[in-house]
């Protein structure tokens, strides 16, 4: 669930983008204006939320499965136990290995498509099959910029959850404000009126 955490952070962060967005243009921030954010594309944020949340129960059915193909049906152990079997034995660290690259296949996708695509919708009246293709195309045009982005959010997002979560009290808003700017420096330039 919290690695899911990851997949959803998008949709949780319009209010950060709006908080951006008004900054930028030098408007009045208040608590309401980023609670209840009037968006240009409030069905299509809410389809891509919907999208993102079945990528995440996909993730967990197929973790389970993986689970099931190294350890077979036999209740969890316990965590001591689970910790012990998962580095400790062959069957562990393949079923780990195999996890880390599936896992890393729904990151991958759920980052593509959201990437910019929900800051978009957040300013623009856009579907969200233009936005998550257009998010997509500037993944690709910038593999490596992207790699590094996603790298910085997962390394910060673990940081956050390792406190026991109250580190995603900074880290959260530190990635939304970041995300928004990087929105505007991508595509903001191709709809000069968001800025």
């Amino acid at each position: 669930m919290a690695a899911g955490f990851m997949l959803v952070g998008p949709i949780m962060a319009v209010g950060l983008y709006e908080i951006s967005r008004r900054l930028a243009r030098d408007e009045h921030v208040t608590l309401i204006s980023a609670l209840f954010v009037r968006t240009r594309s409030p069905g299509q944020i809410a389809f891509t939320g919907v999208l993102l949340m079945v990528l995440v129960l996909m993730w967990m059915r197929v973790a389970m499965i993986n689970y099931a193909l190294f350890f077979g049906l036999r209740p969890f152990p316990g965590l001591a136990e689970s910790m012990r079997q998962l580095f400790l034995t062959g069957d562990g660290l393949a079923m780990l290995a195999v996890g880390t690259v599936v896992g890393g296949l729904f990151a991958v996708l759920a980052f593509a498509i959201s990437a910019f695509s929900i800051p978009m919708m957040v300013v623009r009246d856009v579907d969200a099959i233009t936005a998550m293709v257009r998010s997509v195309q500037v993944m690709r045009r910038n593999p490596r910029a992207m790699f590094l982005w996603g790298m910085k959010i997962a390394i910060l997002t673990g940081i956050g959850m390792i406190t026991g979560f109250l580190g995603m009290i900074v880290v959260f808003p530190l990635l939304g404000h970041a995300t928004w700017h990087a929105y505007q420096s991508v595509l903001g330039h191709a709809f000069p009126s968001e800025a």
